[in-house]
């Protein structure tokens, strides 16, 4: 049954200004929340943003379901910092954030408010499953005992997952505290970032054991046939199947959310935040999914994410709470094609263009780094269309504080506004200007994209043009882009507007500079 905004969602939260922070007054139950949050999907992967290469059918039903967002953002063109803003709403640029190595401490430290432990407060059962990169531990961990602090200690209530992501070491999988499957004392797991470690084979001692060839950053420590960043020894009972992390994560997912639906819901609603490891590299989609694209296995990895989906959404289907459970499914950075491995991501595009008509991908300044396919459904209170509101994942946190009665505390998500209203409404508002991070930072405000020059002094990363084939955005020079004419950002226009980019550098000095 679907209804706009009227039985759980009352009017006043719809219209309130962007900034505000309410709270609902609403007497009906709380609903459902699952985040799901893909890795590496470009704006242009998804049927209902363009994709041709692979079909998303469950994908394009959220969409065309719910809202379709056009102008959304992850805050950082890599995944770390993106996850670290996402659940803390705070801008990554504020915590040094950068991707971390497999064996990192816990970033977020513990007790710190996240959406999970703001929902907790609000009644709501709370669990992550799938990848996590955002470090575990407190620098000094011995992963054959207790692992802590970590996901529990933020706010969720249960935790399965890829510690890092399958491209690093530890290729094991954490269940709550404790590496799932360790069980020989005399086959300790070890892991090192700075030194080999043990006699288990790497892509460079053993290249004939592998099944894909990889660059020198990824040619340590080979499990299942692939070699990874770091160096790992011990653990054989725990070392993960990459083919099986899409049925172990819908499984895990599914049994939570159908533990969670057996409860009186208006008592105890759940927060999900499930974490596709999909299509970051190395892609190795389960074997019935091999062939399902027409791009090998980029576009099989696609196509096993667009399965996950529809799983979830079956299991809410099937539980008579898919009406009051709000999905909001994105991504935590742009594309890259080549990550890595040789899966012939780049031979085999074809006509597929994954990140639209929008320029550079994953790294990259430019806007496919950080403008990401994001959709919002709801049957009770979403009405199906398309908004080009503005919407930063930043926001959150303040967005769902609102819808689940909440006000973020002092110092709490001090970078997050509540855009309730854009959220569940086509005619709502969103943003005036949102911050975005690569190796410099841009602003977007209306239709307007600056982005800061690298200073002397500060080497310009250049393996993101040399390595990956995209386009950085990385510059001495400022850039200024009028998104309306040129979605492309082909034509530079700062000498023709010099005053409103020195106008918009100044925002990005104050928002960089304020912690308030």
């Amino acid at each position: 049954m679907r209804t706009f905004l009227t039985l759980y969602v009352p009017l006043f939260l719809i219209c309130s200004s962007p900034g505000a922070v309410t709270t609902t007054d609403n007497d009906g139950p709380l609903p459902n929340i699952i985040i799901l949050y893909v890795d590496d999907l470009g704006y242009g992967d998804v049927g209902e943003y363009g994709a041709t290469g692979v079909l998303t059918p469950n994908i394009d039903r959220l969409a065309r379901g719910g809202l379709k967002f056009t102008d959304a953002y992850s805050t950082a063109a890599t995944c770390t910092p993106s996850r670290y803003s996402l659940l803390t709403g705070r801008y990554a640029f504020r915590r040094n954030a950068s991707v971390l190595p497999g064996d990192a401490p816990l970033m977020i430290p513990a007790g710190s408010a996240t959406i999970a432990s703001m929902l907790k407060r609000a009644g709501y059962r709370t669990a992550v499953v799938g990848k996590w990169h955002l470090g575990l531990g407190d620098g000094d961990l011995n992963w054959n005992q207790d692992i802590r602090p970590g996901p529990l200690e933020i706010g969720f209530d249960y935790a399965f997952l890829l510690p890092a992501t399958g491209d690093r070491v530890p290729s094991v999988y954490v269940e709550d505290h404790a590496v799932v499957g360790l069980s020989d004392e005399d086959d300790p797991l070890e892991i090192s970032y700075s030194d080999p470690i043990g006699d288990m084979p790497t892509g460079l001692s053993h290249p004939h054991l592998l099944r894909q060839s990889a660059d020198r950053q990824h040619s340590d420590t080979i499990v299942n046939g692939i070699s990874r960043i770091g160096f790992m020894d011990g653990g054989d009972s725990a070392h993960w199947r990459d083919e099986d992390f899409a049925d172990l994560f819908v499984e895990k997912a599914i049994a939570f959310i159908k533990d969670a639906g057996s409860r009186n819901q208006a008592a105890d609603p759940f927060f999900l935040y499930f974490s596709f490891h999909d299509i970051h590299v190395p892609r190795l989609p389960n074997e019935r999914f091999v062939g399902a694209s027409e791009m090998g296995p980029r576009g099989d990895a696609i196509a096993q994410v667009d399965w996950m989906t529809g799983q979830i959404v079956q299991t809410l289907e099937r539980l008579q709470i898919d009406d009051n459970t709000l999905i909001i499914f994105t991504s935590d950075n742009g594309p890259v094609l080549d990550d890595g491995y040789a899966d012939q991501a780049v031979e085999l595009l074809g006509e597929h263009r994954p990140a639209g008509a929008l320029r550079g991908g994953k790294y990259s300044a430019f806007e496919a780094g950080t403008r990401v396919p994001t959709i919002a459904y709801w049957p009770d209170s979403i009405e199906p269309g398309t908004s080009h509101a503005l919407l930063s994942q930043v926001d959150f946190f303040a967005t769902l504080a609102s819808i689940s009665g909440q006000n973020p505390g002092p110092g709490e998500a001090i970078d997050s506004q509540n855009l309730a209203a854009a959220l569940l409404s086509a005619e709502g508002q969103g943003r005036d200007a949102l911050i975005t991070q690569s190796a410099t930072l841009g602003i977007r405000r209306n239709d307007w994209k600056y982005i800061e020059p690298i200073p002397e002094g500060v080497t310009i990363p250049t393996f993101v043009e040399q390595n990956k084939n995209i386009e950085s955005g990385f510059s001495r020079r400022s850039q200024l882009y009028d998104l309306s004419l040129d979605p492309g950002e082909q034509n530079n226009v700062v000498d023709r507007f010099p005053e409103l980019a020195a106008e918009l550098q100044d925002e990005i000095d104050r928002i960089r500079t304020s912690e308030e």
